[in-house]
């Protein structure tokens, strides 16, 4: 009886090992946001106080987009 209640025990214990492995695993997946979701936006105001008025306001705003991987084929 008390072997039967040690394997018992063992097995339980093992169960929550591999549940815990799993879980720690696909961590990422779980609590990544979805891929269809838009991307968030940035709004800008800009004030300019009547003092202070200039003949030329210039405003640049420069976006850099990551480089997309080129898939390439490996000749073996």
């Amino acid at each position: 009886m008390k072997e039967l209640k040690n394997q018992i025990i063992a097995t339980v214990g093992l169960i929550i090992t591999a549940a815990g492995g799993i879980f720690i695993a696909n961590m990422e997946a779980i609590f990544s946001p979805e891929e269809n979701s838009p991307p968030p936006t940035m709004e800008q105001t800009i004030t300019i106080p009547p003092s202070v008025v200039k003949d030329t306001l210039v405003i640049t705003k420069t976006v850099i987009q990551k480089p997309k991987k080129e898939e390439r084929e490996i000749d073996w």
